[in-house]
């Protein structure tokens, strides 16, 4: 019996590590991957036993790009009919913190997937890159869209049109990394961040990613009015309450996410 292709792990208290696993094929995002990291997303999504994600892949790759046997011979409709849209946008829905731990290859599909998380971390010998121009397409899961709005529109335009390959070094240096390390301690520094932060106020810790990322397309002034409504509904958590008597009173905190 074949391995699962997607496998799910639980290092710590709060965290789950979702691990993607073919490495025959350098862990490329066929349709059964895809699917299998969406559901589990979603389903880690409403688990409030779930307090951060770790996205990884293996020591070779995080993931290398989409199966291109898979994709070589469809056409449109069938492009349509996969809904493979739909799958990006269930990943990047997940209202957890998710940390991408990435060693090796995050390349086209790879590195879309990684922009759909909330951190980047990447051992020094990690390569990123969007090479489908290379193969006659263009990125199709965010790369032309999350990538811009990550470093910018020159840096973008040229890792897109070019279809080169930069080092982790550069994507720390272009601001798409969050955190660069030395490679055999990507996933070791994954959980322990995840485990920082799994430790935190739940629900403080879903208002920051809601309202970072649903104020990069607003205006300033409208995403200030989002960070100010939420932080006053944040004043009605048992956990605000907690916090600030463990601040006064010198103590460790107990979050229990209401």
């Amino acid at each position: 019996m074949a391995a699962p292709a997607v496998l799910l792990e639980r290092p710590a208290d709060g965290v789950v590590l979702i691990r993607i696993n073919r490495p025959d094929a350098r862990n490329a995002l066929n349709m059964e991957v895809r699917k299998l990291i969406a559901q589990h997303l979603t389903e880690l999504g409403d688990d409030n036993a779930t307090r951060c994600i770790v996205l990884t892949g293996n020591e070779k790759s995080f993931a290398a790009g989409a199966d291109i046997k898979e994709m070589a011979g469809v056409g449109p409709i069938e492009m349509i009919q996969r809904g493979t849209h739909k799958l990006w946008r269930v990943i990047a829905a997940c209202p957890k913190p998710v940390i991408a731990a990435i060693n090796g290859f995050a390349l086209g599909g790879g590195c879309e997937l990684a922009m759909t998380c909330d951190i980047i971390i990447a051992g020094e010998s990690a390569r990123f890159g969007q090479p489908e121009v290379r193969i006659g397409i263009i990125p199709g899961g965010g790369g032309t869209q999350r990538l811009t709005r990550a470093v910018g529109k020159y840096k973008a335009m040229k890792i897109c049109l070019t279809g080169e390959l930069f080092s982790a070094k550069e994507a720390f240096d272009m601001g798409l990394v969050s955190e660069l390390v030395p490679d055999g301690d990507v996933e070791k520094r994954a959980v322990e961040m995840a485990q920082q932060i799994a430790a935190l106020a739940p629900l403080a810790v879903l208002q920051i990613k809601e309202v970072l990322l649903a104020g990069q397309d607003a205006s300033l002034d409208a995403a200030l009015r989002l960070e100010t409504k939420a932080i006053q509904v944040l004043f009605a958590s048992a956990d605000q309450k907690e916090g600030m008597a463990a601040f006064i009173e010198k103590r460790k905190p107990k979050f229990q996410g209401k």
